[in-house]
């Protein structure tokens, strides 16, 4: 499973207090806690009037899911009505990464791992050819490489 990284604006009208962000904070710490979220420790009330954004650690592969349960999360802990904002991932350079990367794309495929000569893995990405008539396969192959940080060979069948 994949994290996500969801940024949340907590106050887009920019009307609360320092205090008030604070507080709000200490809940959504608790509130993230209980279902085995993270918060990233932000000093939100330094951060300019409309643009005090909470960033959650949420596992899960759905953009939609993790920004509904981020904004949810920060209505409860703010009592506003929040903002999703970006959405990305945390790249670990798993397989599942790739998959994620793949699935960006509307794509799916077979990853293959191996050991290459130099102790850094090679990996082997099998895609349908139809698929690269609508995704140039140089965009895929970047994203991959930055996603896994290692070589990366596309073949298509």
């Amino acid at each position: 499973m994949r994290t996500a990284v969801v940024r949340v604006n907590v106050d887009p009208s920019g009307v609360l207090t320092a205090a008030r962000l604070s507080q709000g904070m200490t809940v959504l710490l608790g509130l993230a806690g209980e279902l085995g979220a993270e918060v990233v420790d932000n000093n939100l009330a330094a951060m300019p009037a409309g643009r005090r954004e909470a960033e959650l650690l949420i596992a899960g592969d759905d953009v939609h899911v993790v920004k509904r349960i981020g904004v949810d999360l920060c209505a409860k802990a703010f009592g506003t009505d929040p903002m999703a904002g970006v959405v990305t991932f945390i790249s670990r350079g798993t397989d599942d990464d790739a998959h994620g990367v793949l699935s960006a794309f509307g794509l799916t495929g077979e990853i293959v791992r191996s050991p290459g000569d130099d102790g850094f893995d090679i990996v082997y990405v099998t895609l349908r050819e139809a698929d690269l008539e609508r995704i140039p396969e140089s965009r895929i192959h970047t994203a991959l490489e930055a996603s896994l940080n290692c070589e990366v060979h596309i073949r298509t069948v």
